[in-house]
């Protein structure tokens, strides 16, 4: 079975959602593509959403599916389920292999600070961010409605980048103290020396929210993991053949790998 996590706003209609369960589809595999709180089409009813560091939630998840299957069992978390996904992994050490028997990290922040910074100037800033928050902020307004009191409306409104809105709704919601202390606590680099099952960390260098100056060294992770970065593929892109192209390229060597 291949286990397909999604990144910020994403869904299992994701493009890369869609690529990856195509590709098990022909391998002949079962895939699952889970949905994040609130990320289904339905606001979930607790006082809580998701975060890139949810690994409780993914080890829930996981353990599930572990239960419901027989045989090998892969995960891939593309961006922000990616970083969840390796902190589940360095979080759960050796008792990991319990539920998975390989996980792959794709486009994901490690360092949550440097991908915070990229998306919050210039070019992501105006087109990036803003797509990001119109989805975001009415999802945390309907939070409001289900909660009244849970965080201060009109500093919510004010926000205009992820900084500021993890500062109001995602830190406080999720027990951090502020966005520096979420980004830093929930960030999957400083613990890749951690995992003890085979990991695969892909990260384009040219990619738009996470800066090649930020990814993680050889002699910064442990020896289970493996780091692929390819000078080009930007976030969640790597698109092959003729205009427009199609996005299973980087599906196809990151199940690949998994599948030996």
């Amino acid at each position: 079975m291949l286990v397909v996590f999604h990144g910020l706003e994403g869904s299992s209609r994701s493009h890369y959602g869609e690529a990856f369960a195509d590709v098990a589809r022909e391998r002949g595999w079962a895939c699952a593509l889970p949905h994040f709180r609130g990320c289904s089409g339905e606001i979930n009813r607790a006082p809580r959403a998701y975060h890139s560091g949810d690994h409780e939630e993914m080890g829930w998840m996981l353990e599930r599916l572990r239960r419901a299957h027989r045989g090998p069992l892969m995960a891939v978390g593309v961006s922000l389920g990616g970083n969840a996904l390796l902190r589940w992994a360095a979080e759960a050490g050796a008792q990991a292999g319990r539920s998975v028997d390989a996980v792959a990290a794709v486009c994901s922040p490690l360092d949550l600070a440097a991908g915070g910074r990229a998306i919050g100037q210039g070019f992501n800033r105006q087109v990036y961010t803003r797509m990001f928050m119109r989805t975001l902020i009415p999802k945390a307004l309907k939070k409001l409605e289900q909660h009244p009191g849970l965080f201060d409306r009109d500093t919510l409104l004010k926000a205009r980048d992820l900084y500021a809105f993890d500062n109001v709704f995602t830190a406080p919601l999720h027990g951090f103290r502020d966005t520096e202390d979420y980004w830093r606590r929930a960030s999957a680099k400083p613990l890749l020396r951690n995992l003890h099952i085979p990991a695969l960390v892909v990260n384009a260098r040219n990619d738009p929210f996470v800066p090649a100056s930020s990814l993680p060294a050889a002699n910064e992770v442990g020896s289970s993991v493996r780091l692929w970065q390819p000078m080009h593929g930007g976030h969640v892109g790597f698109v092959q053949g003729r205009v427009p192209g199609h996005v299973r390229a980087m599906p196809e060597i990151v199940v690949g790998w998994l599948s030996q």
